[in-house]
């Protein structure tokens, strides 16, 4: 049996435990990514259930799968849920959504959701690509940058290196700080040169070694966007609090890193996984949309 290092775990309906079968409202968010789809439920502002699904080729089927999981962990149907926006990469193949909206938008109204109403910057570390993103106490986006085309610091680009080093894709950020001294970075710019360069480093240094200098390069490339956004917005520096989100999230490798080089903490999720934050956001914006027509 081939061993697929590169796949990240799913997990499956996960109920918050919150019992939402008596609420006015019932919303949901579907965030159909490149490499994996989530799903989340929200019962008047409550997060009730989620999922988090592997995105297979049909992206379609991809979110169903992931919208099901999560009604069922609710112990909900689908003709329960008021309002479904879809958001993501496939966010149009989600045929059951009502409507759809930017990842952006729903990362930074997630984050706040997730990560507490202080948090004024969300650096989300996808699939495809990474964004940081600045917001106001509203959850809404003030300014955002996103890196550029290469894979390189995105979930993609990390399940082509675990693969080639042989190591389960959520293992890499804690071996990556079995280390007693700091190496250099590999490449940050490009993830054929930088996958390249590790390949090289495995031939004289040691497995965690090698993945501390890969996380490192993946922490400094999102340190300097986060930078950029800065720049960008007119801050000194980057602006507090910050909240990270998508499934490089749950790297303690890359998050440390990045922490050390900004010289503060990155906030805690206090409710759902990181990876959630984009469809727990759509949530909340088909819960607002349901609000908005009923005042009208």
């Amino acid at each position: 049996m081939t061993v697929e290092y590169w796949r990240w775990p799913e997990a499956g309906g996960v109920s918050t435990g919150v019992d939402g079968s008596k609420a006015a409202i019932i919303t949901a968010g579907v965030d159909i990514g490149a490499i994996s789809s989530k799903a989340a439920i929200i019962c008047d502002g409550e997060l009730v259930a989620y999922s988090i699904m592997r995105t297979d080729a049909d992206s379609k089927a991809s979110a169903q799968k992931a919208m099901d999981e999560a009604l069922r962990a609710a112990g909900l149907q689908i003709g329960d849920i008021r309002y479904i926006v879809s958001t993501g990469y496939g966010r149009a193949n989600a045929s059951f959504a009502s409507k759809t909206a930017t990842e952006i938008a729903c990362h930074a109204r997630g984050a706040q959701y997730m990560y507490g109403p202080t948090v004024r910057t969300v650096l989300d570390m996808g699939g495809q690509d990474t964004k940081a993103i600045k917001c106001d106490q509203y959850g809404k986006v003030v300014a955002f940058i996103m890196n550029d085309k290469c894979a390189s610091g995105t979930g993609r680009g990390i399940e082509t290196f675990a693969d080639m080093v042989c190591v389960p894709i959520q293992d890499i950020g804690a071996i990556s700080l079995e280390v007693d001294e700091e190496p250099e970075p590999v490449s940050s710019t490009c993830i054929t040169y930088a996958n390249s360069m590790a390949l090289q480093l495995m031939r004289r240094a040691p497995k965690n070694k090698v993945l501390a200098a890969y996380c490192f390069s993946i922490a400094w490339r999102d340190y300097i966007l986060l930078q950029r956004l800065a720049h960008q917005s007119g801050d000194g520096s980057v602006e507090k609090d910050l909240a990270i989100t998508g499934g490089l999230a749950k790297n303690t490798g890359i998050v440390s890193r990045i922490e050390r080089e900004l010289g503060f903490k990155a906030l805690p999720a206090e409710k759902g996984d990181p990876q959630i934050a984009g469809a727990v956001g759509a949530a909340i914006l088909a819960a607002e949309m349901v609000t908005s027509a009923k005042s009208q």
